[in-house]
């Protein structure tokens, strides 16, 4: 199974929340990392969705899970795409390809946000905090 996961938001390291703590103590942070998309701001928190043009750039971190799958399973639920959400869900869990600082392209699940994005406000950075608003 595949190990790796692509984080933008508030699952990123210095963000205070169960989750982001469940990352980091379940998984080892590989680094900074870049993948095409575009962010918007949803509440408190981002979603990203493919990129319109090449130019699209959304940038986050890499973590390697030690236990993936019950890990996931967890992530899955917190971000309203487990077994026993309602569909369609807000998220969906995808396979990706990543950049890494070091220019190596690598596969790993991210989120995708999954519902209709053209009345939020566009994170024109790709680089989420708190206070991102465009």
């Amino acid at each position: 199974m595949l190990d790796r996961l692509f984080v933008y938001g508030t699952l990123m390291r210095g963000f205070d929340n169960p989750m982001a703590r469940l990352l980091s103590v379940e998984a080892e942070c590989l680094g900074p990392a870049t993948m095409p998309g575009r962010l918007y701001r949803i509440r408190h928190y981002p979603g990203l969705v493919a990129a319109a043009v090449p130019a699209d750039i959304v940038f986050g971190e890499v973590f390697r899970m030690r236990r993936p799958r019950e890990l996931l399973a967890q992530l899955d639920d917190y971000e309203g795409c487990g077994p026993g959400d309602a569909e369609p869900a807000e998220y969906r869990r995808d396979i990706a390809s990543v950049t890494l600082a070091n220019g190596a392209a690598i596969e790993v699940f991210v989120y995708i946000y999954n519902w209709e994005v053209a009345d939020l406000p566009r994170i024109v950075s790709g680089r989420f905090r708190p206070d991102s608003a465009g």
